[in-house]
């Protein structure tokens, strides 16, 4: 459903779609992952920004519909930090994670057989989650280069370790198994990835909002269930593609002679188009998991945080935060 109007005027501070239901978070998410978003000029997104802050002031030019603004909308949200309003890098922003995670999970789906192979393809892997989790990190902190290297060092050896230990292991079982393999090692390394890119917020806390918005203290129970949730909804985004698509090839490889007579080559292009098809639709559905701003009981806070509760009078017994992507 989508969101009423404020006296008249879009609330450009929440979703177009309400977000207490998965389809509205859904239809949501499916604006911010949308892959056109990627091919935008920096005019373009420029432009969209200025109509915002002009809307915000009531200042738009006369004439301008409310599709123009949920355009700029949409246009901002796949491209500005939600919270720090700054301009993500383009390898970082939802909107290339189909493009990206199609190339390179089709790398390591096809090219999964050797030591080297693995060894690039998770290094390029573990780069660009590098670049993603640190451009879609919660919070105005600013991680320290030392943990970025270490997080960065972590995952990729987790990776790598997973991938060869269980490539070797899986030598003489089935083919499709070790098709398999690619997506144990992404699902390791996630669980070690995120949360140590974001350790600076496990230690510091993030902020927890009222209901209208308003700092109320820095969490790190809230930080801790942020980073959960993102874990969970990373592991679940890459499990559809990096699972169907090894069943779909395998399929492909035994039932037909598609990649018979000198034409193993096309096992790499199809791969690459099936994982993206369902990338597609497997991205903006995880991400719909859980709500951006995510709610947390005040009990489950520290105890200087319900203190501040009891102390603004605030009437509710949840506080809000941005998980994060």
């Amino acid at each position: 459903m989508e969101r009423p109007k404020t006296n008249g005027r879009i609330d450009l501070d929440k979703p177009r779609w309400l977000q207490d239901s998965y389809i509205g978070r859904a239809k949501h998410f499916f604006t911010i992952t949308d892959p056109r978003n990627a091919l935008l000029t920096s005019s373009q997104l420029d432009g969209a920004k200025e109509l915002l802050d002009l809307y915000r002031a009531n200042k738009e030019p006369p004439g301008t519909t409310d599709e123009q603004i949920w355009q700029a909308k949409k246009m901002f949200e796949s491209t500005f930090h939600p919270e720090t309003g700054e301009k993500m890098n383009i390898l970082g922003r939802m909107s290339f994670q189909v493009p990206g995670n199609m190339t390179i999970c089709g790398g390591m789906m096809t090219f999964y057989r050797t030591t080297p192979a693995i060894l690039f393809w998770q290094w390029i892997n573990q780069s660009f989650n590098a670049i993603v989790n640190y451009t879609n990190r919660s919070g105005k902190s600013d991680i320290p280069q030392s943990l970025l290297v270490k997080s960065y060092l972590a995952a990729t050896s987790c990776a790598v370790t997973v991938a060869v230990g269980l490539n070797k292991a899986t030598t003489k079982l089935p083919t499709l198994v070790g098709r398999l393999v690619p997506f144990a090692a992404v699902a390791a390394a996630n669980c070690v990835n995120i949360p140590m890119m974001r350790q600076s917020e496990l230690i510091n806390g993030i902020d927890v909002l009222d209901s209208d918005g308003n700092v109320v203290g820095t969490s790190r129970a809230a930080a801790k269930s942020a980073i959960i949730q993102v874990v969970f909804s990373r592991v679940i985004m890459a499990t559809p593609g990096m699972v169907l698509t090894p069943i779909f090839i395998n399929t492909l490889d035994t039932k037909t002679k598609i990649f018979k007579n000198g034409r193993a080559w096309l096992n790499a292009p199809i791969s690459t188009l099936f994982l993206g098809c369902v990338l597609t639709f497997a991205t903006p559905m995880a991400c719909a998991l859980f709500e951006q701003q995510s709610s947390i009981a005040v009990s489950s806070l520290e105890e200087d945080i319900q203190h501040s509760v009891k102390e603004k009078g605030i009437d509710s017994k949840y506080l809000y935060f941005n998980k994060g992507l």
